[in-house]
């Protein structure tokens, strides 16, 4: 607990263990605020907070998994990430060797993402009143010149496409959590996006939407899309990619793998006649090798989220209606 107190406990956990691996030039001004020009254009923000269980995954952990999550959060607007904030809640009993590998994983994530974590906060809980640490973090990016992404831009005749396999995160964190054994291990996509994005604005510079199918999955996400669009949308299962070692796991769990969390893959929405271009710059990238279109934008007052099935049927994919894997992201 008084890691948590304000006092010389604290002081020593901020210079020996956050200063060390989350270091920059912002950080190191040692304010309760970072002080910084902002860059030319529109800025972006966005804040989220992450309460996975385990801390530590196939693929990841929490403090990976707070840098990517927000660094995607702002990429989808088709920004340039560039300053992070991060709060921790930490539980009283959390070891102190946990708490630096999270917060090692964390400053490798931002600089890999190219980005600063330049201010933060410390808190601590008492045994029994957290789950080990719980992390809030806020990204900062500015959106270039001429691109104007958001998620009410779909229009009738646009074509749907997702950036590769849908399912793996949270089939990952099931695995772990529940000590399941499959004969192949599946591993999250974990990661950040804005590289990927960066090389898809710049040769689709009308890209329509971008948003990253986290909670809720594939289906989920659709669903927001199509009612903030006012559209419909159309796809077909045979072209969403999912991994065989994913779908088996699913099929043996009960679970619809186009409800399961990712959190290293995106959709896109852009003009149907540059969706060939866009496809190949994505499999070009090695974060979007498995990249397809999956179907297209329709016009339908219900707002309808339609696929074609492998059968040759068609069913609605609704919203998710409650939680399929809780504390997954």
């Amino acid at each position: 607990m008084s890691h948590g107190s304000g006092g010389r406990a604290m002081a020593q956990l901020i210079d020996e263990l956050f200063r060390v691996h989350l270091d920059n030039p912002l950080l190191a001004q040692g304010n309760d605020q970072a002080l910084f020009r902002p860059p030319p254009g529109r800025l972006v923000t966005s804040t989220d907070g992450h309460v996975i269980s385990p801390l530590f995954f196939p693929g990841g952990d929490i403090g990976a998994l707070a840098v990517h999550g927000t660094v995607n959060d702002v990429a989808m607007a088709g920004a340039r990430p560039l300053y992070l904030t991060a709060s921790f809640i930490l539980e009283e009993g959390l070891p102190l060797a946990d708490l630096e590998r999270i917060v090692s994983s964390m400053g490798a994530a931002a600089h890999a993402a190219g980005v600063q974590v330049i201010a933060g906060d410390t808190k601590v809980v008492e045994r029994g009143k957290g789950d080990g640490c719980f992390i809030s973090t806020t990204g900062i990016g500015v959106v270039p010149d001429g691109i104007q992404i958001s998620g009410d831009l779909a229009r009738p005749g646009d074509a749907i496409l997702v950036s590769g396999s849908m399912g793996d995160h949270g089939v990952a964190i099931l695995s772990k959590r529940e000590n399941l054994g499959f004969e192949t291990e599946i591993v999250s996509d974990c990661q950040a996006l804005n590289d990927l994005v960066a090389v898809m604005i710049t040769a689709v510079p009308s890209i329509h939407c971008l948003r990253d199918p986290t909670r809720g999955g594939l289906a989920t996400t659709l669903n927001e899309l199509a009612l903030q669009s006012q559209v419909g949308m159309q796809i077909q299962e045979p072209l969403i990619p999912v991994r065989p070692e994913v779908s088996a796991a699913c099929e043996l769990l009960g679970l619809d793998p186009l409800y399961v969390a990712n959190e290293g893959k995106l959709i896109a929405i852009c003009p149907g006649d540059q969706a060939e271009a866009l496809l190949a710059v994505m499999r070009a990238h090695p974060k979007g090798r498995d990249a397809a279109i999956i179907g297209q934008v329709v016009e339908d007052a219900h707002h309808f989220v339609q696929m074609e099935t492998a059968f040759g049927g068609s069913r609605i994919v609704d919203w998710l209606a409650g939680e399929q894997l809780p504390r997954i992201c």
